[in-house]
């Protein structure tokens, strides 16, 4: 059993920040679960284009607004505390928040903690090393 409090990732390598969001990892793909979960603070007034090629992600908002567009077919979501959305087609889309928004994320296949969106807003697919036995 783990149990992690938000105040247990303040300021480690779990704790990572971009201009436009702040992400705390509170399961990665190393404790092998299939699945990462981490809460995500999207800032008020960013946008930030994404597009997880390698990932499905759900999303739930517990606070905050914003608009969420897909990229591909022009539609535009509101967000706002009690929604959720899933990215289950791989679809391009932007986060634009009018407020900061706390987003509840789950990634599968679960994200290591070391990728970095390249320019089309794209996580690398990194997998974690097979313990040695």
């Amino acid at each position: 059993m783990i149990v992690t409090r938000l105040a247990d990732l303040e300021g480690t390598d779990r704790d990572v920040r971009s201009e436009t969001w702040r992400s705390r990892r509170f399961v990665l793909a190393s404790e092998g679960v299939g699945f990462s979960f981490h809460e995500t603070v999207m800032y008020a007034g960013t946008e930030t284009e994404m597009w997880y090629a390698n990932h499905v992600e759900a999303v739930y908002c517990v606070g905050g607004t914003g608009e969420l567009e897909n990229r591909e077919t022009g539609e535009v979501h509101e967000i706002s505390d009690g929604t959720m959305y899933l990215l289950d087609g791989n679809e391009k889309h932007t986060m634009r928040p009018t407020t900061d928004l706390r987003l509840i994320c789950t990634f599968n296949p679960p994200v290591t903690g070391r990728e970095v969106h390249d320019a089309d807003g794209v996580y690398p697919l990194v997998v974690e090393e097979e313990a040695a036995v």
